[in-house]
């Protein structure tokens, strides 16, 4: 069954009292037992098993091609819960991008428990220095972020998993940015896929939520469902039906999100006020071949940087019209942020770089604030 059609039906069923398409939301936190005590319907309590976060999991094991899915209230609580799970059935060194979404670095050094790992952080694009982290170590799992956050690098996942194997060591990649229509990672090898579905799954900006999928039953997969049921770090049911209804239109939107972020990524490239376009569909893109090699297309995001460094980069984030500056991404609006403002000392965003996710508004539209903005700011 194709991806678009597995969005629209898997984890769902035509509703058997009313005969309704949409889900119905349920509220029970209890569900009625048998009279010889069993629950044959499947569900006893809400924080063991929910009908909507079911069907939430059903539904994002099969668009990713796993076995299983787990769902949090974040995509920050299913990194954290993936990060715990990986360091106690894999302990060892963990490996990451150097750039990555940021708040993953901040749990790993501004927590307890982060700065009790054995973390690395490589360039991901290079895999010499992904050996040189492995060498003389005892690797636990290796984290890929691709393309990544904020500088749109790419990262060849096949060829890390090979790595990770050799060295006895899990992977796990971040495709949110990708999502499974996208990119296809439990194929290219991978053992986990985490997911903010915040972002394009949800595609609204109305929920927050995260999701694990892994492609084989095994340790990390039982420690996730007992942090889950356990610490109660449970997906509200309302919040579950929100990204499932979030799943179904996709393949629509990423389609506009993909055409929109090409036809903006070749209008800027080149641009005299633009030093660099970082956009995996460009041929110039460093990543460009593996890129078109892992991926069906090349995603909504990109980032540019701004000739003048920060000055330059808010005066143009701040005289956008139909861009609104916010952060987050995947949403039905065009963002655009400064992502060193907002990352901090750490970051590894040029003072000049602006992240854009692109959204479904016409082209035509983004392409002309873009322009407006960038010769007002310029003058």
């Amino acid at each position: 069954m194709h991806l678009e059609t597995i969005a629209v039906h898997s984890g769902r069923t035509v509703d058997p009292s009313t005969g309704a398409l949409a889900p119905p939301i349920h509220l029970s936190t209890t569900f009625e037992r048998d009279e010889d005590g069993n629950f044959s319907r499947g569900f006893d309590y809400s924080r063991q098993d929910n009908p909507n976060r079911h069907s939430l999991e059903t539904c994002l094991a099969a668009l990713e091609g796993g076995t299983a899915a787990v769902a949090f209230p974040s995509g920050m609580a299913a990194i954290s819960a993936v990060i715990e799970a990986l360091h106690l059935t894999h302990p060892g060194r963990l490996i990451l991008p150097q750039d990555m979404y940021f708040g993953i670095r901040s749990l790993l050094t501004d927590t307890e428990f982060g700065r009790k790992l054995d973390v690395t952080f490589v360039d991901m694009t290079g895999l010499p220095a992904i050996e040189r982290a492995c060498a003389g170590r005892a690797i636990g799992a290796i984290w890929i972020e691709t393309p990544s956050n904020p500088l749109v690098s790419v990262a060849d996942i096949a060829e890390i998993v090979n790595i990770a194997k050799a060295h006895g060591a899990v992977t796990c990649v971040d495709n949110t940015w990708a999502t499974p229509l996208l990119q296809r990672p439990l194929e290219l090898g991978a053992d986990v896929v985490v997911h903010s579905l915040t972002k394009y799954i949800g595609g609204h900006s109305d929920v927050m939520a995260g999701a694990v999928v892994v492609r084989e039953d095994g340790a990390h997969l039982e420690e996730m469902r007992a942090m889950q049921r356990h610490r109660g770090i449970l997906l509200s049911p309302f919040d579950c039906w929100m990204a499932l209804r979030g799943v179904a239109t996709l393949s629509a939107r990423m389609a506009v999100h993909c055409s929109n972020a090409m036809q903006l990524a070749r209008h800027l490239e080149g641009h005299p006020k633009i030093s660099a376009v970082h956009y995996p569909g460009l041929p110039s893109h460093s990543g460009h071949r593996i890129a078109a090699k892992q991926m069906n297309a090349f995603g909504g995001m990109l980032s540019i940087v701004l000739r003048g460094g920060r000055k330059n980069a808010m005066a143009v984030a701040t005289t956008l019209q139909v861009f609104t500056r916010a952060t987050s991404l995947g949403g039905n609006h065009s963002l655009i942020e400064h992502r060193a403002s907002i990352e901090g000392l750490s970051t590894m965003a040029p003072e000049g770089l602006l992240r854009l996710s692109i959204g479904l508004e016409h082209v035509d539209d983004l392409r002309a604030d873009l322009d407006r903005s960038l010769n007002a700011a310029f003058q």
